[in-house]
């Protein structure tokens, strides 16, 4: 699925994270770093999706959505680092479509982006939208929960994150830097082998047991995961 985004967001490093992974999901990227720059550029661009944190410098998240809504009903994903009820309902209210609670793991933001991007584009919306799967293999992002021909996989919290990242992007080779930037947040350091690692670990739980490989080594390239015939 392509698309163009505006990603609203001050919070430089996040801003090039989220500019970084939407962009290697294949979408078009345009970002702005406050309120008054965001609300300019969604009310003059042609976007597809919205990705627009609560607190702004400028004008604020909230300000921003009710003044977008007065013409425009392109999709909003709201993003912020508050999780109490009553601030999540304003946001609501206020006209976003979906509300992400910081932190946050990138590939549930890209599977409620790809939901919200669905969903406009005239497809159904299902309660699975926040669940990935490829063939015996599901991942629930929001119980956190993997499992495979109905058993449980015991993953940790960056286990999680890696495999949710190879399902969302199931079929494409991720490489070493591209996994290390993502997952960890770290810049590539060829010294360090922590993908190495947990690529290992997360094999080790995730085929091992069942005999037929998803999780594949693309030689001189990076990771992954997908069926193939035997």
């Amino acid at each position: 699925m392509s698309g163009k985004l505006l990603v609203i967001e001050d919070e430089l490093r996040l801003a090039r994270y989220l500019q970084q992974g939407l962009t290697e999901a294949g979408y078009s990227v345009e970002v702005a770093n406050d309120g008054v720059d965001g609300l300019h550029l969604a009310m003059e661009g042609d976007h597809d999706l919205l990705v627009l944190d609560r607190m702004l410098p400028g004008i604020d998240g909230v300000a921003l959505l009710k003044a977008f809504r007065n013409s425009k009903q392109t999709p909003v994903l709201m993003l912020t680092a508050r999780s109490q009820v009553e601030d999540r309902v304003s946001g609501l209210q206020a006209g976003a479509d979906d509300y992400l609670v910081k932190p946050f793991a990138f590939p549930e933001l890209l599977a409620r982006v790809q939901a919200l991007l669905r969903r406009s584009h005239g497809a159904t919306a299902t309660s699975d939208s926040t669940q990935l799967q490829l063939g015996d293999l599901e991942l629930d992002l929001l119980r956190r929960r993997a499992q495979r021909a109905g058993q449980r996989i015991e993953l940790s919290a960056k286990e999680f994150k890696l495999l949710a990242l190879l399902l969302s992007r199931q079929g494409q080779v991720l490489s070493r830097t591209e996994l290390a930037s993502l997952v960890w947040d770290m810049n590539f350091d060829s010294e360090t082998n922590v993908v190495e690692v947990a690529i290992r670990r997360l094999r080790a739980k995730l085929d091992a047991p069942f005999g037929k490989p998803l999780l594949h080594t693309v030689r001189g390239m990076g990771y992954v995961l997908e069926e193939r015939d035997a």
